[in-house]
């Protein structure tokens, strides 16, 4: 998972906004942010990978 995303200024304060709001909605606690915003993350990919493999399958009809 050696992915790395190059933001120019512009992109990072809006990236740093976001994370600190998001942040913010938990109460200050990154940590409860950050396992929230994986388990998040995991949904979408799984329902990411459902949508590709129904599209496999209609192409195979």
């Amino acid at each position: 998972m050696e992915h790395i995303v190059r933001l120019d200024s512009r992109k990072e304060a809006a990236l740093q906004s976001i994370a600190e709001k998001f942040v913010a909605t938990h109460k200050g606690d990154a940590m409860k942010a950050l396992k929230e915003m994986i388990v998040l993350n995991g949904r979408l990919q799984e329902q990411l990978d459902a949508a590709k493999t129904s599209r496999r399958g209609n192409r195979l009809i």
